[in-house]
C-alpha cells in the first residue's frame, strides 16, 4: 500500500471532524441567536428570571407576561397574561439564521394562562402575541418574527376562562392540572393545521369534572374535526348562565357531554349528547322549556340522570345563527320529547328560559369550537 492511499482515510476523518466542530459550532451561534429572537418577541412587557442557552436548547425560567394597560374602560381582569415556571425551546438548525425561526418544540411547565371573551363576544388570547401577521422588514415598528413550531407541549398548567359578555364582573371558569399538546403550529399568522390533544380538571364550587379535547384545527380559519369529552363537570360553575332571565335556579347537580365538532368552509355540524346528573332545581317555572315539575319526576325515573341527543348546524358567516340559542333549542326539544311533552308546548316555554343550562353549556362550547 502506497503512503497516499493510507493517508486519505486519515485525512477524511480528520475532515470529518472538521464538519462536525463547524456544524457545531453554526449550531451554538443559531442558538444564542435564538435567544436574542425570544427576547426580541417577548418584548418590553416580557419578564425573564433568566435565559439559558445549552447544548441544544435554550432554558428560560420565571417568564411572565402582564395583563395590557386597559384600553379605554375594559381592563384585562388578570394580573397576568401568561406565567411560566419553566420553558424549554428546542431549535431546528434549518433556516434559524434567517428571518424565520423555526422550533423542534416548545415545553411549558408549570403555566398560567388567561383568556378573556369581550362584551362584543371576541376571544382573546395573548392579544399582542399572536393574530398579528409578522412586518415586512423596514416596515416601522419592530416586527414579530415568523415562527414555525413542530410541537407545543404545555404540562401541569391552569387556564382562567374570563366572560365579559355575560355579566359586568366578568365570570371565571377555572382549569387546572391542563396537559396541552399541538402539532405544527405557525406564529402569528396561525395558518395550516394542527393536531390538538386538551386533558385537565375543570373547577367547581362543589365538586371539579373533566376535560378531555382532540382532533385537528387550523386557527387561523377555526375549520376543525374535534372530539370533546366531559365529565363530572359542576353545574354550578355556570350559575350566571343559568339564573339569568328564568325564575328557576340550579341548587346541584353535574354534566357530562360527548360532541363531535366539524367546521369546513364555516359550516358547522356538531352532533353530542348532553347529560344531567342529580340535577335538583330551585324556584319554580320552567327548566330548558321543560315545566319544572317535569324535569324532577324524569329525573327520579331516570335514577338522576337524564340523557338528551342533539346536533347543530348552520353557517358561522350567517349573523342570525346563534350557536347558543341553536344549542338551547336542540336540547330543549331532546329533553322535552324524553319528557313526552310537543314541541309545541316546549316552543312556549323557550322564550322564558333563555338562560338555562344549556344557554351556559352553548356559551362555553362556543368558545372552543368556533363562534
Amino acid at each position: 500500500m502506497t503512503t497516499s492511499s493510507r493517508r486519505w482515510p486519515r485525512r477524511l476523518l480528520l475532515a470529518l471532524l472538521l464538519l462536525a466542530g463547524l456544524g457545531f459550532a453554526a449550531f451554538q451561534a443559531a442558538i444564542h441567536l435564538l435567544k436574542g429572537k425570544i427576547e426580541q418577541t417577548l418584548g418590553a412587557r416580557g419578564e425573564v428570571q433568566e435565559i439559558c442557552v445549552g447544548l441544544s436548547s435554550v432554558e428560560i425560567l420565571g417568564l411572565r407576561l402582564p395583563a395590557p394597560a386597559a384600553e379605554g374602560k375594559a381592563a384585562w381582569p388578570a394580573a397576568d397574561l401568561l406565567r411560566a415556571e419553566r420553558v424549554v425551546v428546542v431549535p431546528s438548525l434549518a433556516d434559524l439564521l434567517g428571518a424565520r425561526i423555526v422550533l423542534s418544540s416548545i415545553r411549558i411547565e408549570g403555566a398560567y394562562l388567561s383568556i378573556l371573551r369581550t362584551p362584543e363576544q371576541k376571544l382573546r388570547v395573548l392579544p399582542g402575541l399572536t393574530g398579528q401577521p409578522a412586518k415586512p422588514a423596514g416596515e416601522a415598528g419592530t416586527p414579530v418574527p415568523a415562527i414555525s413550531i413542530g410541537r407545543i407541549e404545555l404540562v401541569d398548567s391552569a387556564v382562567e376562562y374570563f366572560d365579559a359578555s355575560i355579566q359586568r364582573s366578568p365570570l371565571k371558569i377555572r382549569l387546572e392540572q391542563i396537559n396541552v399538546a399541538i402539532d405544527d403550529l405557525l406564529l402569528p399568522d396561525l395558518k395550516g393545521q394542527s393536531r390538538l390533544q386538551i386533558t385537565g380538571i375543570v373547577k367547581g364550587p362543589k365538586n371539579d369534572g373533566r376535560l378531555e379535547i382532540g382532533g385537528v384545527i387550523e386557527l387561523a380559519s377555526k375549520e376543525s374535526d374535534l372530539k370533546a369529552r366531559l365529565r363530572g363537570v359542576d353545574l354550578l360553575a355556570f350559575k350566571p348562565y343559568l339564573i339569568r332571565a328564568t325564575d328557576t335556579g340550579v341548587k346541584h347537580g353535574s354534566m357530562d357531554l360527548d360532541l363531535h365538532s366539524t367546521i369546513q368552509r364555516k359550516r358547522l355540524h356538531a352532533p353530542g349528547t348532553l347529560t344531567l346528573n342529580q340535577l335538583e332545581l330551585a324556584g319554580g317555572g320552567a327548566f330548558m322549556g321543560v315545566p319544572q315539575a317535569a324535569v324532577i319526576g324524569l329525573m327520579k325515573n331516570k335514577a338522576g340522570q337524564i340523557s338528551i341527543n342533539f346536533a347543530l348546524d348552520g353557517n358561522l358567516d350567517d349573523p342570525r345563527f346563534s350557536l347558543n340559542e341553536q344549542l338551547l333549542g336542540r336540547m330543549g326539544a331532546g329533553l322535552a320529547e324524553t319528557a313526552g311533552i310537543s314541541l309545541e308546548g316546549l316552543a312556549k316555554g323557550v322564550g322564558s328560559a333563555g338562560s338555562s343550562v344549556a344557554k351556559g353549556i352553548g356559551d362555553s362550547v362556543g368558545k372552543l369550537f368556533g363562534k
